[in-house]
């Protein structure tokens, strides 16, 4: 089924609620739906055809929202571009993508134009208004069928050129579903999404399944603590979602200065491991007990995660989604299942929310599928409930003479110096060990040096052997992708 068909229905119930905000302005679920119903009309005057792709490179706004929901009805495929990518990137990802058609602010008409020439450009504001006033708006939604491309989101690219991940429609509305199920969501839920349309995050955990279930949606189009502590505090949103830098930035503006943040039921925090004291740090400045997520691109979202008032495991991501995606764990070495408690695998991920592979790759699509299974790449551990613990990225881990050493493992040790805002390990090499441990890392306070963070690190029982940095260097902050992870591939190259 079109998911479009879906959002309608939403609109149809509710038409007089606030869909979304930004700022002063409100959008209702009457007048979004129209928005999107012309947008498609505009599309099928301008003769997209079904399964054409429609790019868009914006930030967060309500008519983000109703372009991708105008795309769907038409029986297009939304292709929401990261609007960090530099030029090399952002390019690769128009061109692979094959869209005809690109919304994006005027700002970035000249930028875009000269990496992709031939792709028509629409832009945000009068002009998308006039687009959309000039066009009937369109009967009814194109049908879709449940393997049919609805999206193509494209990774950061921190491992290289950005990948195309093809979301079917099944594979967002199951995404929707699992998420609407697992936090019971309903129509008096309020979203603060700082999370960016461009990645799952925003869009498939924090946007469409509130807009499903007909509640509201404020909108930040870019972040900044300061303003989503004053909108959370105004606002009182009940649902909400930090990637990991984020949570970070809220923790720091807060350890000094604690603000009461009581109106939240949901407050997701993920996007890579936090550590354990920015998770303390969060709670003791807002009151917040955060609830963690793991997911991917290629699983559609959320895959992992606690349900409410389940009381937190230390170290532990949660539990699957058991109606969104089956898991195992698989040893990289032998090939075979773990199943003992604590044992570190792979983790395999099949069902609904799983894509159905890359755009224009068939060859890494092929290797990172194995008899109807999509191989993360992601290390991780479960325990005798059925719990999940992230341990590492295969590709991430450190050996040091000869022992493996997990650098997010460090990472969450290290965390707790109180003199540290982040901190990122990463391997270098050694001319005796092969590899060392390497510590990049953030201070809060001028003056800390090198040494001292060496003296505090002999004093750690979990920082001493194999796991001690024998590097550290101090910078000012950690590159990060677009979606706001650690860019390890950077840090490595800076200082390999």
């Amino acid at each position: 089924m079109n998911i479009a068909t879906l959002l309608r229905r939403a609109a149809a119930d509710h038409p007089s609620s606030t869909a979304v905000a930004l700022d002063d302005a409100e959008t209702s679920y009457a007048e979004l739906a129209e928005r999107a119903a012309r947008f498609a009309g505009h599309l099928h005057g301008r003769g997209t055809a079904v399964g054409d792709r429609i790019g868009f490179f914006l930030p967060n706004h309500p008519d983000y929202l109703a372009g991708l929901i105008g795309t769907w009805q038409a029986g297009a495929v939304a292709v929401p571009l990261n609007a960090l990518f530099p030029d090399a990137a952002l390019r690769h990802a128009i061109t692979d993508s094959g869209a005809e058609l690109l919304v994006l602010p005027e700002s970035e008409v000249e930028r875009v134009r000269g990496l992709a020439p031939g792709v028509e450009l629409l832009t945000l504001g009068p002009a998308f208004d006039a687009a959309i006033t000039g066009a009937q708006p369109a009967p009814g939604v194109t049908p879709r069928l449940d393997g049919d491309d609805a999206l193509v989101m494209y990774t950061s690219g921190s491992t290289g050129v950005p990948k195309g991940v093809r979301q079917t429609h099944r594979n967002t509305w199951a995404q929707v579903e699992g998420v609407i199920d697992l936090y019971r969501l309903t129509a008096d839920d309020h979203v603060l999404n700082c999370m960016p349309l461009f990645h799952v995050g925003g869009l498939q955990l924090a946007s469409l399944p509130v807009l499903a279930r007909g509640g509201r949606i404020t909108f930040m189009p870019r972040w900044d603590a300061l303003v989503w502590l004053d909108l959370a505090q105004r606002l009182r949103p009940t649902y909400g979602g930090l990637i990991s830098t984020m949570m970070i930035d809220v923790g720091n503006r807060t350890v000094d200065a604690p603000v009461v943040l009581d109106s939240f039921r949901i407050c997701m925090f993920g996007g890579s491991r936090t550590p354990t004291a920015a998770i303390d740090r969060l709670r003791d400045g807002t009151g917040i007990e955060g609830t963690e997520i793991y997911g991917q691109t290629e699983q559609s979202g959320l895959v992992v995660s606690y349900a409410p008032g389940e009381e937190r495991r230390p170290g532990s991501m949660g539990r699957p989604l058991e109606q969104v995606v089956q898991t195992r764990l698989v040893s990289p070495a032998t090939g075979s299942d773990v199943t003992g408690p604590g044992e570190v695998g792979e983790l395999w991920v099949r069902g609904d929310a799983v894509t159905p592979g890359y755009r224009n790759l068939p060859e890494l699509t092929a290797q990172r599928w194995s008899g109807g299974w999509f191989r993360t790449g992601d290390l991780v551990s479960r325990d005798d409930d059925g719990y999940l613990y992230y341990t590492d990225r295969i590709d991430d881990m450190i050996v040091s003479g000869g022992e493996n050493v997990f650098p997010q493992m460090v990472e969450e040790h290290l965390a707790a110096h109180p003199d540290l805002a982040e901190v990122a390990v990463i391997g270098t090499a050694h001319e005796r060990w092969v590899e060392q441990v390497t510590a990049v890392v953030v201070p809060n306070r001028a003056g800390i040096t090198a040494d001292e963070i060496a003296a505090w690190c002999a004093t750690h029982p979990d920082l001493r052997g194999i796991a001690r940095p024998r590097r550290i260097e101090v910078v000012e902050e950690l590159p990060r992708t677009g979606s706001g992870k650690l860019d390890r591939p950077t840090l490595r190259e800076r200082f390999r």
